[in-house]
Protein backbone atom coordinates (compact mmCIF):
# COMPACT_ATOMS: atom_id res chain seq x y z
CA UNK A 1 0.00 0.00 0.00
CA UNK A 2 1.36 3.41 -0.94
CA UNK A 3 2.21 5.98 1.73
CA UNK A 4 -0.10 8.95 1.97
CA UNK A 5 1.18 11.82 -0.21
CA UNK A 6 2.25 14.07 2.68
CA UNK A 7 4.23 11.30 4.37
CA UNK A 8 5.94 10.35 1.11
CA UNK A 9 6.75 13.98 0.29
CA UNK A 10 8.34 14.29 3.72
CA UNK A 11 10.41 11.16 3.05
CA UNK A 12 11.63 12.52 -0.29
CA UNK A 13 12.49 15.86 1.29
CA UNK A 14 14.45 14.10 4.06
CA UNK A 15 16.35 11.95 1.56
CA UNK A 16 17.08 14.94 -0.70
CA UNK A 17 18.51 16.95 2.19
CA UNK A 18 20.51 13.95 3.42
CA UNK A 19 22.03 13.45 -0.03
CA UNK A 20 22.78 17.14 -0.57
CA UNK A 21 23.93 18.19 2.87
CA UNK A 22 25.43 15.00 4.33
CA UNK A 23 26.55 12.68 1.55
CA UNK A 24 27.80 14.88 -1.28
CA UNK A 25 30.42 16.60 0.92
CA UNK A 26 31.82 13.13 1.74
CA UNK A 27 32.23 11.91 -1.87
CA UNK A 28 35.96 12.63 -2.07
CA UNK A 29 36.66 11.01 1.29
CA UNK A 30 34.74 7.86 0.32
CA UNK A 31 36.72 7.64 -2.92
CA UNK A 32 39.99 8.07 -1.01
CA UNK A 33 39.20 5.57 1.76
CA UNK A 34 37.18 3.14 -0.40
CA UNK A 35 34.74 2.91 2.51
CA UNK A 36 31.53 4.45 3.81
CA UNK A 37 31.92 6.07 7.27
CA UNK A 38 30.33 3.98 10.01
CA UNK A 39 28.41 6.96 11.36
CA UNK A 40 26.77 7.48 7.96
CA UNK A 41 25.67 3.83 7.87
CA UNK A 42 24.11 4.26 11.30
CA UNK A 43 22.27 7.38 10.14
CA UNK A 44 20.89 5.36 7.21
CA UNK A 45 19.62 2.75 9.65
CA UNK A 46 17.90 5.40 11.75
CA UNK A 47 16.24 6.85 8.64
CA UNK A 48 14.76 3.44 7.79
CA UNK A 49 16.59 3.18 4.47
CA UNK A 50 17.44 -0.50 4.91
CA UNK A 51 13.74 -1.36 4.98
CA UNK A 52 12.35 0.73 2.13
CA UNK A 53 10.82 -2.25 0.29
CA UNK A 54 9.99 -4.42 3.32
CA UNK A 55 6.41 -4.45 4.64
CA UNK A 56 5.54 -2.29 7.64
CA UNK A 57 4.50 -5.42 9.51
CA UNK A 58 8.14 -6.49 9.52
CA UNK A 59 9.50 -3.08 10.48
CA UNK A 60 10.04 -1.62 7.01
CA UNK A 61 8.52 1.33 5.20
CA UNK A 62 6.67 -0.86 2.70
CA UNK A 63 7.20 1.42 -0.29
CA UNK A 64 5.59 0.59 -3.60
CA UNK A 65 7.83 0.16 -6.64
CA UNK A 66 6.89 3.67 -7.80
CA UNK A 67 7.86 5.14 -4.44
CA UNK A 68 11.07 3.12 -4.27
CA UNK A 69 12.05 4.32 -7.73
CA UNK A 70 11.65 7.95 -6.72
CA UNK A 71 13.83 7.41 -3.64
CA UNK A 72 16.43 5.67 -5.82
CA UNK A 73 16.46 8.67 -8.19
CA UNK A 74 17.29 10.93 -5.24
CA UNK A 75 20.16 8.66 -4.16
CA UNK A 76 21.48 8.66 -7.72
CA UNK A 77 22.52 12.27 -7.19
CA UNK A 78 25.54 11.23 -5.13
CA UNK A 79 28.24 8.56 -5.26
CA UNK A 80 26.50 5.23 -6.03
CA UNK A 81 28.37 3.53 -3.19
CA UNK A 82 26.13 5.27 -0.65
CA UNK A 83 23.03 3.64 -2.15
CA UNK A 84 24.80 0.29 -2.38
CA UNK A 85 25.25 0.36 1.39
CA UNK A 86 21.57 -0.39 1.88
CA UNK A 87 20.73 -1.37 -1.71
CA UNK A 88 21.03 -5.13 -1.29
CA UNK A 89 18.75 -5.02 1.77
CA UNK A 90 16.15 -3.13 -0.26
CA UNK A 91 16.59 -5.13 -3.47
CA UNK A 92 18.25 -8.33 -4.55
CA UNK A 93 19.43 -9.38 -1.08
CA UNK A 94 15.97 -9.36 0.49
CA UNK A 95 13.42 -9.69 -2.28
CA UNK A 96 13.79 -13.44 -2.74
CA UNK A 97 12.73 -13.77 0.91
CA UNK A 98 9.94 -11.21 0.47
CA UNK A 99 8.59 -12.94 -2.65
CA UNK A 100 9.07 -16.62 -1.82
CA UNK A 101 9.81 -16.93 1.89
CA UNK A 102 7.58 -18.80 4.33
CA UNK A 103 5.90 -16.95 7.20
CA UNK A 104 8.48 -18.43 9.56
CA UNK A 105 11.42 -17.33 7.38
CA UNK A 106 10.04 -13.81 7.03
CA UNK A 107 9.42 -13.46 10.76
CA UNK A 108 12.93 -14.66 11.53
CA UNK A 109 14.86 -12.45 9.12
CA UNK A 110 12.90 -9.50 7.73
CA UNK A 111 12.69 -7.33 10.87
CA UNK A 112 16.47 -7.43 11.30
CA UNK A 113 17.00 -6.80 7.56
CA UNK A 114 14.65 -3.81 7.67
CA UNK A 115 16.46 -2.31 10.66
CA UNK A 116 19.87 -2.78 9.05
CA UNK A 117 21.00 -5.08 11.86
CA UNK A 118 21.50 -7.74 9.17
CA UNK A 119 23.11 -6.92 5.83
CA UNK A 120 21.98 -9.15 2.96
CA UNK A 121 23.59 -10.16 -0.31
CA UNK A 122 22.57 -12.02 -3.47
CA UNK A 123 24.88 -14.80 -4.64
CA UNK A 124 24.17 -15.86 -8.23
CA UNK A 125 27.23 -15.07 -10.39
CA UNK A 126 30.08 -17.60 -10.50
CA UNK A 127 33.60 -17.64 -12.04
CA UNK A 128 32.24 -19.34 -15.18
CA UNK A 129 28.61 -18.22 -14.90
CA UNK A 130 27.48 -14.63 -15.39
CA UNK A 131 24.97 -13.78 -18.07
CA UNK A 132 24.08 -17.49 -18.44
CA UNK A 133 22.69 -17.54 -14.91
CA UNK A 134 20.74 -20.76 -15.46
CA UNK A 135 24.03 -22.67 -15.63
CA UNK A 136 25.12 -22.28 -12.01
CA UNK A 137 27.57 -24.94 -10.87
CA UNK A 138 27.43 -24.48 -7.10
CA UNK A 139 25.97 -27.73 -5.76
CA UNK A 140 23.44 -28.24 -2.97
CA UNK A 141 23.21 -31.94 -2.12
CA UNK A 142 20.40 -33.05 0.21
CA UNK A 143 21.70 -34.84 3.33
CA UNK A 144 18.84 -35.49 5.72
CA UNK A 145 17.73 -32.21 7.26
CA UNK A 146 20.44 -30.17 5.56
CA UNK A 147 21.76 -29.33 2.10
CA UNK A 148 25.53 -29.38 1.65
CA UNK A 149 26.64 -26.45 -0.49
CA UNK A 150 29.92 -26.47 -2.40
CA UNK A 151 31.09 -23.93 -4.96
CA UNK A 152 32.22 -20.35 -5.48
CA UNK A 153 30.24 -17.19 -6.17
CA UNK A 154 31.99 -14.20 -7.74
CA UNK A 155 31.62 -10.38 -7.74
CA UNK A 156 29.07 -10.52 -4.92
CA UNK A 157 28.02 -7.05 -3.79
CA UNK A 158 28.38 -6.36 -0.04
CA UNK A 159 29.84 -9.83 0.50
CA UNK A 160 32.48 -8.32 2.80
CA UNK A 161 29.86 -7.24 5.34
CA UNK A 162 26.85 -9.44 4.59
CA UNK A 163 25.32 -11.52 7.36
CA UNK A 164 22.86 -13.41 5.14
CA UNK A 165 23.17 -14.57 1.53
CA UNK A 166 20.45 -15.58 -0.89
CA UNK A 167 22.29 -18.32 -2.79
CA UNK A 168 21.37 -20.02 -6.05
CA UNK A 169 22.64 -23.59 -6.18
CA UNK A 170 21.99 -26.68 -8.27
CA UNK A 171 19.90 -29.32 -6.49
CA UNK A 172 18.91 -31.40 -9.53
CA UNK A 173 20.45 -32.91 -12.62
CA UNK A 174 18.20 -31.03 -15.04
CA UNK A 175 20.11 -28.68 -17.31
CA UNK A 176 19.43 -24.96 -17.15
CA UNK A 177 17.41 -23.12 -14.56
CA UNK A 178 15.05 -25.99 -13.72
CA UNK A 179 17.69 -27.66 -11.55
CA UNK A 180 18.44 -24.54 -9.49
CA UNK A 181 17.10 -23.85 -5.99
CA UNK A 182 17.40 -20.83 -3.69
CA UNK A 183 18.71 -20.85 -0.12
CA UNK A 184 19.09 -18.42 2.77
CA UNK A 185 22.64 -18.94 4.00
CA UNK A 186 23.90 -17.20 7.17
CA UNK A 187 27.51 -16.01 6.99
CA UNK A 188 28.52 -17.77 10.21
CA UNK A 189 27.90 -21.33 8.98
CA UNK A 190 31.08 -23.48 9.06
CA UNK A 191 32.71 -23.81 5.64
CA UNK A 192 31.59 -20.41 4.32
CA UNK A 193 34.39 -17.93 3.65
CA UNK A 194 34.74 -14.56 1.94
CA UNK A 195 37.53 -13.64 -0.47
CA UNK A 196 39.43 -10.35 -0.53
CA UNK A 197 37.42 -7.42 -1.99
CA UNK A 198 38.19 -6.80 -5.66
CA UNK A 199 39.95 -3.68 -6.91
CA UNK A 200 37.48 -1.92 -9.20
CA UNK A 201 37.32 0.82 -11.81
CA UNK A 202 34.75 2.82 -9.88
CA UNK A 203 32.05 2.83 -7.20
CA UNK A 204 34.69 2.95 -4.48
CA UNK A 205 33.19 2.25 -1.08
CA UNK A 206 30.92 -0.50 -2.45
CA UNK A 207 32.80 -3.79 -2.17
CA UNK A 208 32.45 -7.00 -4.17
CA UNK A 209 34.15 -10.29 -3.31
CA UNK A 210 34.03 -14.04 -3.80
CA UNK A 211 31.89 -16.17 -1.50
CA UNK A 212 33.24 -19.72 -1.11
CA UNK A 213 31.14 -22.66 0.09
CA UNK A 214 33.11 -25.70 1.27
CA UNK A 215 30.59 -28.39 2.24
CA UNK A 216 28.43 -25.83 4.07
CA UNK A 217 25.54 -27.52 5.89
CA UNK A 218 22.46 -25.34 5.28
CA UNK A 219 19.25 -26.34 7.08
CA UNK A 220 16.58 -27.55 4.66
CA UNK A 221 14.27 -25.09 6.41
CA UNK A 222 16.34 -22.31 4.81
CA UNK A 223 15.36 -23.24 1.26
CA UNK A 224 13.22 -20.59 -0.45
CA UNK A 225 10.27 -22.14 -2.22
CA UNK A 226 10.37 -25.66 -3.63
CA UNK A 227 13.35 -27.42 -5.15
CA UNK A 228 13.91 -26.23 -8.70
CA UNK A 229 12.23 -22.84 -8.18
CA UNK A 230 15.45 -20.92 -7.57
CA UNK A 231 15.97 -19.65 -11.09
CA UNK A 232 12.37 -18.41 -11.27
CA UNK A 233 12.82 -16.62 -7.96
CA UNK A 234 16.07 -15.06 -9.16
CA UNK A 235 14.44 -13.73 -12.32
CA UNK A 236 11.58 -12.17 -10.35
CA UNK A 237 14.09 -10.55 -8.01
CA UNK A 238 16.06 -9.16 -10.95
CA UNK A 239 12.92 -7.71 -12.57
CA UNK A 240 12.49 -5.46 -9.56
CA UNK A 241 16.23 -4.87 -9.17
CA UNK A 242 16.53 -3.68 -12.76
CA UNK A 243 13.89 -1.02 -12.22
CA UNK A 244 15.69 0.16 -9.09
CA UNK A 245 19.04 0.43 -10.91
CA UNK A 246 17.38 2.23 -13.82
CA UNK A 247 16.04 4.79 -11.35
CA UNK A 248 19.51 5.29 -9.87
CA UNK A 249 20.83 5.92 -13.39
CA UNK A 250 18.29 8.71 -13.81
CA UNK A 251 19.44 10.38 -10.60
CA UNK A 252 23.10 10.26 -11.67
CA UNK A 253 22.19 11.67 -15.08
CA UNK A 254 20.25 14.53 -13.49
CA UNK A 255 23.21 15.27 -11.21
CA UNK A 256 25.61 15.31 -14.18
CA UNK A 257 23.30 17.59 -16.19
CA UNK A 258 22.96 20.04 -13.29
CA UNK A 259 26.75 20.09 -12.78
CA UNK A 260 27.30 20.58 -16.51
CA UNK A 261 24.87 23.50 -16.68
CA UNK A 262 26.46 25.16 -13.65
CA UNK A 263 29.94 24.81 -15.16
CA UNK A 264 28.82 25.97 -18.61
CA UNK A 265 27.35 29.09 -17.01
CA UNK A 266 30.59 29.96 -15.21
CA UNK A 267 33.18 28.93 -17.80
CA UNK A 268 33.91 31.49 -20.52
CA UNK A 269 35.51 30.94 -23.90
CA UNK A 270 35.63 33.32 -26.88
CA UNK A 271 34.34 36.11 -24.69
CA UNK A 272 31.13 34.50 -23.45
CA UNK A 273 29.89 31.65 -21.21
CA UNK A 274 30.26 28.34 -23.02
CA UNK A 275 26.53 27.57 -22.66
CA UNK A 276 25.94 30.24 -25.30
CA UNK A 277 27.78 28.13 -27.88
CA UNK A 278 25.31 25.99 -29.83
CA UNK A 279 27.40 22.83 -29.78
CA UNK A 280 27.42 22.93 -25.96
CA UNK A 281 23.67 23.55 -26.02
CA UNK A 282 23.28 20.51 -28.25
CA UNK A 283 25.01 18.26 -25.72
CA UNK A 284 22.91 19.65 -22.87
CA UNK A 285 19.72 19.21 -24.89
CA UNK A 286 20.54 15.62 -25.82
CA UNK A 287 21.35 14.72 -22.22
CA UNK A 288 18.20 16.34 -20.83
CA UNK A 289 15.96 14.72 -23.43
CA UNK A 290 17.35 11.25 -22.79
CA UNK A 291 17.12 11.66 -19.02
CA UNK A 292 13.48 12.75 -19.28
CA UNK A 293 12.69 9.77 -21.52
CA UNK A 294 14.33 7.38 -19.06
CA UNK A 295 12.42 8.89 -16.13
CA UNK A 296 9.11 8.51 -17.96
CA UNK A 297 9.85 4.87 -18.88
CA UNK A 298 10.94 3.90 -15.36
CA UNK A 299 8.03 5.54 -13.56
CA UNK A 300 5.48 4.17 -16.03
CA UNK A 301 6.91 0.65 -15.65
CA UNK A 302 7.01 0.96 -11.86
CA UNK A 303 3.34 1.96 -11.85
CA UNK A 304 2.50 -1.03 -14.06
CA UNK A 305 4.37 -3.35 -11.67
CA UNK A 306 2.45 -1.89 -8.73
CA UNK A 307 -0.76 -2.63 -10.67
CA UNK A 308 0.24 -6.31 -10.91
CA UNK A 309 1.09 -6.31 -14.60
CA UNK A 310 3.80 -8.43 -16.24
CA UNK A 311 6.73 -6.04 -16.71
CA UNK A 312 9.54 -8.44 -17.62
CA UNK A 313 10.08 -6.75 -20.97
CA UNK A 314 9.49 -3.22 -19.69
CA UNK A 315 11.90 -3.65 -16.75
CA UNK A 316 14.59 -4.91 -19.10
CA UNK A 317 13.93 -1.99 -21.46
CA UNK A 318 14.09 0.51 -18.60
CA UNK A 319 17.37 -0.86 -17.31
CA UNK A 320 18.84 -1.09 -20.82
CA UNK A 321 17.87 2.43 -21.84
CA UNK A 322 18.67 4.15 -18.54
CA UNK A 323 22.07 2.52 -18.07
CA UNK A 324 23.14 3.26 -21.63
CA UNK A 325 21.70 6.78 -21.34
CA UNK A 326 23.68 7.68 -18.22
CA UNK A 327 26.88 6.52 -19.91
CA UNK A 328 26.26 8.95 -22.75
CA UNK A 329 25.36 11.75 -20.35
CA UNK A 330 28.55 11.16 -18.35
CA UNK A 331 30.62 11.22 -21.52
CA UNK A 332 29.06 14.53 -22.59
CA UNK A 333 29.63 15.96 -19.10
CA UNK A 334 33.35 15.22 -19.34
CA UNK A 335 33.36 16.90 -22.75
CA UNK A 336 31.55 20.00 -21.48
CA UNK A 337 33.98 20.31 -18.59
CA UNK A 338 36.90 19.77 -20.97
CA UNK A 339 40.23 19.28 -19.19
CA UNK A 340 38.55 19.92 -15.85
CA UNK A 341 36.26 16.95 -16.50
CA UNK A 342 39.29 14.68 -16.69
CA UNK A 343 40.74 15.99 -13.42
CA UNK A 344 39.54 14.63 -10.09
CA UNK A 345 38.79 18.05 -8.52
CA UNK A 346 35.29 18.31 -9.97
CA UNK A 347 34.20 14.70 -9.44
CA UNK A 348 32.99 14.33 -13.02
CA UNK A 349 35.64 11.74 -13.88
CA UNK A 350 34.63 9.77 -10.77
CA UNK A 351 30.99 9.61 -11.84
CA UNK A 352 32.13 8.74 -15.37
CA UNK A 353 33.86 5.67 -13.91
CA UNK A 354 31.02 4.89 -11.51
CA UNK A 355 28.28 4.71 -14.13
CA UNK A 356 30.12 2.22 -16.33
CA UNK A 357 29.06 -0.61 -14.06
CA UNK A 358 25.35 0.05 -14.57
CA UNK A 359 25.56 -1.48 -18.06
CA UNK A 360 26.93 -4.72 -16.60
CA UNK A 361 25.33 -5.74 -13.30
CA UNK A 362 21.73 -6.90 -12.83
CA UNK A 363 22.17 -8.28 -16.37
CA UNK A 364 24.34 -6.75 -19.09
CA UNK A 365 22.86 -4.51 -21.78
CA UNK A 366 23.15 -7.44 -24.18
CA UNK A 367 21.11 -9.67 -21.86
CA UNK A 368 18.48 -6.92 -21.64
CA UNK A 369 18.34 -6.80 -25.45
CA UNK A 370 17.73 -10.54 -25.58
CA UNK A 371 14.95 -10.30 -22.98
CA UNK A 372 13.33 -7.35 -24.75
CA UNK A 373 13.39 -9.11 -28.12
CA UNK A 374 12.18 -12.43 -26.69
CA UNK A 375 9.28 -10.84 -24.82
CA UNK A 376 8.33 -8.64 -27.78
CA UNK A 377 8.17 -11.67 -30.07
CA UNK A 378 6.21 -13.62 -27.45
CA UNK A 379 3.66 -10.80 -27.27
CA UNK A 380 3.45 -10.57 -31.03
CA UNK A 381 4.92 -7.07 -31.33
Amino acid sequence: MALDPDTFDALIDMVRRFVTERLRPLEGAVEEADAIPAEVVQEMREMGLFGLSIAEGYGGLGLTMSEEARVAIEFGRTTPAFRSTFGTNVGIGSQGLVMAGSDEQKAKWLPRIASGEIITSFALTEPDVGSDSGSVKTKAMRDGDVYRLSGTKRFITNADKADLFTVMARTGEEAGGRGVSAFLVPRDLPGLSIGEPEKKMGQKGAKVADVIFDDVAVPAANRLGAEGEGFKIAMRVLDRGRLHIAAVCIGVAERLIADSVAYATERKQFGKPIYEHQLIQGMIADSKTEALAARALVLETAAAKDAGKDVVMESAAAKYFASEMVGRVADRAVQIFGGSGYIADYGIERLYRDVRLFRIYEGTSQIQQIIIARETIKRGG
